[in-house]
C-alpha cells in the first residue's frame, strides 16, 4: 500500500487551517495519479470560533468575539460551531478511491473513527463509541460539541471528539478536534442568545454534554502525546504507513489565495 502523508503544522489562524484543508483537497483531484491521502495534525492560533458550512452568521456574537480577541471562519464542512482552542486538530485527505476513505460518507466516517477511537483510548481514556442518526436540519442548536453525531465518541457519556465530512468531486475531507483542556463554556460567550439566562442554560448543558481530556483524565497531556497517539493509532488501526511530508508548493500557492479570496473574506464568512 502507498504510504499516506503526515503533515504537522505549527498553530496557525484559522482562516490558513481552513484553507490548507482546501488546498490539499483540491490536489487530491489534480494529482489523482500520484497524490497520497494525508492525514494532517494543527492547532490555532489565535482561539477561532468556526462556524459550519450552512450555519447562519447571525449565530455569532460579534462585539464579544473582538473583545476577547478571537477570529471566526466558515468550515467547508457541516455541522455546528465549534471554539478551536486548547485542542488538537486532525484533518484527512484524499481521493473517494482509498481503501479507508471509500464508499458512503458513513463508512468513511467509521473507519475513521474506530482509528479516533483508539488513539484516545491509547491516551488512558475509557471511551467508546456511540451510533447517532447525525445532525438534523431542524436543529437549530449553535454548538457543535451539544449535538449528537454519527459514531460519536464519549465518555460517560459525554463527547468527546467533533468531526465532521465533506465529498466533493475532488476527493474526501474529514476533520475533527480533540479539546484537550480548558473551559468548553467558552465558546458561549462568542455566539448569541436571548438573554445571559439562554448563555448560562446553554453553558451547564455543554458541561452535562462534553469535555475535555483533561477533565476525564484528571490530568493534562500534551499536543505533542495527543499527536503521537493519533499517529500510532491511524497507523495500526487503519493498517496504513505514514511518512512524514511537507506542503507541495503549489498547495502552499493556493492556500495562500484561498485565505485571500475565501476563508479570511467576508463573502464566504458572512455569505449565510
Amino acid at each position: 500500500m502507498k504510504p499516506w502523508r503526515l503533515i504537522i503544522t505549527s498553530a496557525a489562524r484559522g482562516a490558513w487551517n481552513m484553507a490548507v484543508d482546501e488546498a490539499i483537497l483540491e490536489h487530491v483531484q489534480a494529482e489523482q495519479d500520484v497524490s497520497s491521502p494525508t492525514l494532517r495534525l494543527y492547532a490555532w492560533e489565535p482561539a477561532c470560533l468556526s462556524l459550519g458550512h450552512a450555519q447562519p452568521f447571525a449565530d455569532v456574537d460579534g462585539a464579544r468575539l473582538k473583545e476577547r480577541g478571537w477570529e471566526v471562519v466558515r468550515r467547508a464542512t457541516g455541522g455546528r460551531a465549534i471554539l478551536h482552542t486548547d485542542e488538537l486538530t486532525y484533518s484527512v485527505t484524499g481521493s473517494a478511491s482509498d481503501s479507508v476513505l471509500a464508499g458512503g460518507v458513513l463508512e468513511s466516517y467509521n473507519r475513521i473513527a474506530q482509528a479516533l477511537l483508539l488513539a484516545v483510548k491509547e491516551l488512558g481514556l475509557p471511551v467508546e463509541m456511540k451510533q447517532h442518526a447525525g445532525d438534523s436540519p431542524a436543529n437549530t442548536n449553535p454548538v457543535c460539541f451539544e449535538v449528537p453525531s454519527t459514531y460519536e465518541i464519549t465518555i460517560h457519556g459525554r463527547k468527546l471528539i467533533g468531526s465532521a465530512q465533506a465529498r466533493k468531486k475532488e476527493g474526501v475531507l474529514q476533520h475533527g478536534s480533540l479539546p484537550l483542556t480548558g473551559d468548553l463554556t467558552r465558546i458561549c460567550q462568542a455566539l448569541v442568545f436571548e438573554d445571559e439566562a439562554g448563555r448560562e442554560n446553554a453553558a451547564q448543558r455543554l458541561l452535562r454534554r462534553a469535555t475535555t481530556v483533561e477533565s476525564a483524565l484528571g490530568q493534562g497531556i500534551t499536543w505533542e502525546t495527543a499527536a503521537a497517539a493519533f499517529i500510532h493509532a491511524f497507523e495500526s488501526q487503519l493498517g496504513i504507513c505514514l511518512e512524514k511530508g511537507e506542503l507541495s508548493e503549489a498547495e502552499s500557492k493556493r492556500a495562500e489565495e484561498l485565505v485571500r479570496e475565501k476563508y479570511d473574506h467576508p463573502s464566504w464568512t458572512e455569505r449565510v
